[in-house]
């Protein structure tokens, strides 16, 4: 089964009963017993410290209006997609790094098919950002029909969410047209949500006043989730920093560390690739908050990189065909390729040290200018995002490193 091999010792701490994936993020030994119970693993151990370790999930899905009027929407989105998962990579839930998983829909596009509710799953929940952030370029908005009720109720019943209450589970719907449209009630929706423990949080793109009579508020209150109205038209500024050279330098090295395995593994590190370079054209600022992203336990890509993959343990190097190898691999013997992703995974490693020690420094310098700017008192898509995690996480007990 898939081990995510790390530090047994650093788990120790925790045999609390939260949920997992099928990667369970640390080392077993011959006496450990992996067992999985509703399709969610967990180790069982004879050392008396840790009879059962299991690992938290923050699962978000965001559902975003893609009418004609939310371009300022979809573009907070993309320029704040890295700053939440930054955010959230600090998280720890009795001192494990939980795994985040994104799903994605888009509602209310004339684009979209009327007998599906004009709603479309862009994607289901992934562990693979990469995937997320290309997505979100990939919107574009149009007129439409924007029904609420049923892109909650597509969200609640289309996507395979964590059966432990310990875990995150949060549906953020953002949108500025009346909450009650559409053949499916927000009522009904919301109470299925609610069955499952999930969270509906709603973000009214507009003035709050006029959120009153739209249902957004009352949305929220009766999923006993979070309501914010943000100003979707604010253009995100990124403060440029002196460490932004070096950062890109480093995320240069960083790529080429990364061994793509497979049909999927060609496709993901051109996208890859294509993700740093799209974040750069909006500013060095988003390419750098990427960057930081990158180094961080939040992003994982072990379906189509084998240091990921022999990392983790959803493959060994045995089990890899050789046509599934990249064209340098193939021309190794056995013990050159196994010396040959140790070597990457050490080159990693360092380079993500380095990254994250910049990126310290980065985060003080940005700060710091933002201290000395007058405040916009603006709130925006990220925000909302952010406070409403963060609430829900203070009540199944997750701690942010800066609390």
């Amino acid at each position: 089964m898939n081990i995510y091999r790390q530090q047994l010792s650093r788990l120790l701490v925790s045999a609390s009963l939260v949920t997992a994936t099928l990667l369970v993020p640390f080392s077993i030994s011959a006496n450990d017993v992996v067992t999985f119970d509703n399709g969610q693993s967990s180790v069982q151990s004879t050392d008396r410290l840790a009879q059962r370790i299991v690992i938290p999930r923050i699962q978000l899905a965001i559902l975003l209006d893609t009418s004609n009027s939310m371009d300022g929407l979809i573009d907070q989105a993309r320029n704040q997609l890295w700053a939440a998962v930054n955010e959230f990579s600090s998280s720890t839930h009795n001192g494990i790094r939980p795994i985040l998983e994104v799903a994605l829909f888009e509602y209310g596009n004339s684009n979209l098919i009327g007998q599906n509710g004009y709603v479309r799953q862009v994607l289901g929940f992934t562990q693979e950002l990469d995937q997320v952030s290309e997505a979100l370029f990939a919107l574009t908005t149009d007129g439409g029909s924007e029904y609420c009720g049923y892109v909650i109720n597509e969200a609640v019943t289309e996507l395979y969410w964590s059966d432990s209450n310990h875990d995150i589970k949060s549906i953020f719907i953002a949108g500025n047209e009346p909450f009650n449209q559409g053949p499916v009630a927000y009522q009904s929706a919301i109470r299925s949500a609610i069955e499952k423990g999930v969270t509906v949080n709603t973000i009214f793109a507009g003035q709050h006043g006029d959120s009153a009579s739209s249902g957004w508020q009352r949305g929220a209150l009766l999923a006993q989730g979070d309501y914010m109205s943000i100003n979707h038209n604010h253009q995100i500024v990124h403060i440029d920093a002196p460490q932004d050279d070096q950062l890109v330098r480093l995320n240069q090295q960083l790529n080429d560390t990364y061994i793509p395995y497979g049909i999927e593994g060609a496709q993901a590190i051109v996208r890859q690739e294509e993700q740093d370079k799209q974040s750069n054209e909006v500013s060095t600022g988003l390419l750098s908050q990427r960057i930081q992203s990158k180094a961080s336990p939040m992003y994982r890509n072990e379906n189509w990189d084998l240091v990921d993959a022999l990392e983790t343990g959803t493959t060994s190097l045995d089990r890899v065909e050789e046509e599934s190898l990249p064209v340098e691999m193939k021309k190794m013997d056995k013990t050159e390729r196994n010396n040959y992703v140790a070597h990457k995974a050490k080159e990693r490693k360092a380079l993500q040290e380095e990254i994250v020690k910049l990126t310290r420094e980065r985060n003080q310098y940005v700060a710091e200018k933002r201290r000395q700017a007058a405040p916009s008192g603006v709130t925006t898509l990220n925000d909302a995002i952010i406070s409403a995690v963060r609430d829900e996480a203070k009540k199944k007990r997750f701690v942010f490193e800066d609390n």
